[in-house]
């Protein structure tokens, strides 16, 4: 029987430097936080001894049986737990022999090319379906229900912070004008309304609804809030030595990230000309890459979605 291809679900970015950058040992613990469609996790998996345990997690059930599916199929001695959990209950789905004694976590903050495509989850412009864009179907607002109320003054300010749509105020006045009139229930209905709301220019290139989906889809989900709170646990449930890899796409996560990274190596709150630190401060750990790593040219051929993906690590303990 020919082997499954899951590249189709989701094809994982910057595979080879996460697991450089986890620096895995054969008999650590390890935990995906954004499964996906388990292409980091089996990665991970695969360099486990029997000793070694991997923790999966994702708040979409789809991504969770996908990634049972994929792990199943291996042939591995390391073992492994699927969990449901989004970012803010990470901490609360972890047992407490196991905080404290993480020796690597992984995030990756995209959204799965499954998701993305599959038109009934509400993410996708380019095919019509239900307008929902939850990650996790069970609970929250849809984008429908978010839209059915929102001021245009909030609207304006969710594209422009979340999707840098410089068009944001036409866009979100043809919303709330629209909505007036007609319930707004569908991917298809929300696209035509950004296509006509922009300016034909806009219209040329990458589709003028990319930006607007995106910024609804972070609201949605509350997704820079969930990264925030993610970050604040961390340093509660990682080992002395363990490593935190994180893969943004968007700006506004990324200098989130690179900024907490920033702060936990030089937490020093005392001014630049005092001769000795008197805040009492200690650097939590270090960055063991200082520079951002990005996607290779050959990756992005292969897979164009990699394009704008960053890596950023950070190693905590080890600061004397």
């Amino acid at each position: 029987m020919a082997s499954a291809d899951y590249s189709k679900w989701h094809r994982p970015v910057l595979l080879a430097e996460t697991l450089e950058a986890l620096a895995l040992k054969p008999d650590g613990l390890y935990v995906d936080v954004t499964s996906g469609g388990g292409g980091h996790s089996a990665a991970i998996l695969s360099q486990l001894s029997a000793e070694g345990r991997l923790i999966a997690l994702d708040r979409d059930e789809n991504a969770r049986e996908e990634t049972g599916r994929r792990l199943e199929a291996m042939n591995t001695v390391g073992s492994y737990s699927i969990r449901s959990s989004k970012f803010s209950s990470l901490s609360q789905n972890l047992s407490q022999e196991e905080k404290g004694h993480i020796d690597g976590l992984l995030a990756d903050l995209g959204t799965s090319s499954h998701q993305l495509d599959e038109g009934e989850r509400g993410f996708s412009y380019h095919q019509d379906g239900p307008l929902d864009m939850r990650m996790d179907q069970s609970e929250g607002m849809t984008a429908a229900e978010l839209l059915a109320d929102i001021n245009e003054d909030d609207l304006v300010n969710i594209l422009r912070d979340y999707g840098e749509e410089i068009h944001a105020r036409s866009i979100a006045r043809a919303i709330v004008e629209e909505r007036k009139h007609t319930a707004l229930e569908t991917t298809g209905q929300l696209a035509e309304i950004i296509r006509q709301a922009v300016p034909p220019s806009a219209r040329r290139k990458k589709h003028p609804a990319r930006r607007s989906f995106q910024a609804i889809r972070i609201a949605v989900n509350r997704e820079i809030e969930e990264i925030e709170s993610l970050l604040k646990q961390l340093p509660e449930i990682m080992s002395s030595g363990g490593r935190v890899v994180i893969i943004s796409f968007h700006s506004l996560e990324d200098r989130l990230v690179k900024q907490t990274f920033l702060n936990w190596e030089d937490p020093c709150e005392c001014p630049r000309d005092f001769p000795v630190c008197i805040c009492g401060k200690k650097p939590l750990g270090k960055r063991p890459q200082r520079k951002v790593v990005e996607a290779s040219a050959a990756e992005i051929a292969e897979n164009k979605r990699s394009r704008s993906a960053k890596l950023r690590v950070f190693e905590f303990g080890g600061v004397a």
